[in-house]
């Protein structure tokens, strides 16, 4: 993150408890205070973790409070597929900045959307990248997300969980606020555009430099 952070195309962080413990986080606090304080002027969203509403709600309080640029994460639901939409509303109310995460239909966003009409900011995070997992195309539920926020401009749409740089431009193309892209998919973007003739012809020279390189012979 704080090699990302000198990046200028990055304006914002996000992060989740699967991708801490990959990382090898086991202090979730303190890890999450060091990035603070080595990023402290971008928005950056931390995740609750409880499946009890009322310790999320403890958790999130606490979790807001540890800056300004912080917004809190609440899933859709719990693991029990109940709504956390009544949880939503009040830490919007109380003026918890959050992030509406793990959000994969048209249903769950006009749900949850009243329940932030309250806030003074926020976003939700619709997990198009897990959607096009299952076969089906992202791109009209992004596109009408987008229209449903329209009536509350200080919530902006998060494009989360993306496979390919194709995402990125369909992301701009249907007017999402925000795209989440991993380490691999930002090293990508140079292609964006590039010639496909000078790409096949790199491709190929890489087949033959390896075949070479291995020493292969038939």
């Amino acid at each position: 993150m704080t090699e990302l952070y000198r990046n200028p195309f990055i304006k914002g962080f996000t992060t989740n408890p699967t991708l801490m413990r990959k990382a090898g986080v086991t202090d979730y606090e303190a890890f999450a205070k060091q990035v603070l304080a080595a990023i402290p002027d971008r928005p950056i969203s931390f995740e609750v973790f409880s499946d009890d509403f009322r310790e999320m709600e403890r958790q999130a309080l606490k979790i807001a409070d540890w800056g300004p640029t912080v917004s809190v994460k609440i899933p859709i639901t719990n693991t029990r597929g109940e709504s956390c939409r009544a949880l939503i509303c009040r830490l919007a109310r109380s003026g918890v900045k959050l992030n509406v995460t793990a959000v994969m239909t048209l249903e769950q966003v006009y749900e949850v959307l009243p329940a932030l009409d309250g806030s003074a900011a926020g976003y939700v995070s619709i997990f198009a990248g897990r959607i096009a997992d299952t076969g089906r195309d992202p791109v009209p539920v992004m596109r009408a997300a987008v229209e449903a926020l329209a009536a509350t401009p200080q919530i902006e749409l998060i494009w989360a969980s993306p496979r390919e740089v194709l995402n990125v431009c369909q992301a701009s193309e249907v007017g999402c606020h925000i795209i989440t892209a991993t380490s691999d998919i930002l090293k990508k973007l140079c292609l964006l555009g590039k010639d496909l003739l000078e790409y096949s012809l790199e491709t190929v020279k890489m087949f033959r430099d390896d075949a070479v390189t291995a020493g292969f012979s038939i």
